[in-house]
């Protein structure tokens, strides 16, 4: 374990009963919990109202906490994930990941052409990315915005490191396939 670690797990042990601990673990936290939920929700309202309600569950439970080899953070997103299903299932409708800001950097494009390429790009992906199933999405929104490693996305996703692995393969194939299907619609082959 490593000192910052063993200094977390100092923290989460001392949050159930004083309120700077558990500060500073919200403090360390709650940006890349918020970044989470609101790639999942797409909306910055519902994501600032979820992020509140994940920290609102983990003070009322951080005292049930029990280090099993798993980081903190790991325990925040699984109730973050937990919160963003139940939100979805509300609302009866398939997730949003407005990754617009993440795709490509196209200010530093400067010629007309192929900046509207790239814009074009952009537009593809996400709408290829929003027909995935919600755990592929979570995965990519780990792997590419949270720059997460494999073995947390694991943890967070209660799955294996050889799990995760294999699904960002899958998940990869059926991007090309999906990109593939719409460019070729787009062109009209009926391939």
């Amino acid at each position: 374990m490593t000192p910052r670690e063993s200094d977390e797990m100092e923290l989460v042990r001392s949050a159930a009963s004083e309120a700077e601990a558990f500060g500073e673990l919200y403090n360390r936290h709650v940006t890349r919990i918020y970044s989470y939920i609101y790639y999942r929700t797409g909306d910055y309202q519902d994501a600032e109202d979820l992020t509140a309600r994940v920290f609102q569950r983990a003070l009322r439970h951080v005292g049930n906490f029990q280090d099993q080899g798993v980081p903190f953070s790991a325990w925040l997103y699984r109730i973050a994930h937990n919160l963003v299903a139940n939100w979805h299932r509300d609302r009866s409708r398939r997730p949003v990941v407005p990754l617009e800001d993440h795709v490509a950097d196209t200010a530093a494009i400067t010629h007309p052409e192929a900046l509207a390429l790239a814009e074009e790009q952009n537009r593809t992906l996400l709408r290829a990315v929003r027909k995935l199933p919600p755990d592929r999405q979570q995965l990519l929104i780990l792997k590419f915005v949270e720059r997460l490693p494999n073995a947390e996305i694991g943890q967070i996703m209660g799955r294996t490191e050889g799990a995760i692995k294999s699904l960002y393969h899958r998940t990869l194939n059926s991007l090309r396939d999906q990109i593939k299907m719409m460019e070729d619609g787009a062109m009209g082959n009926p391939d």
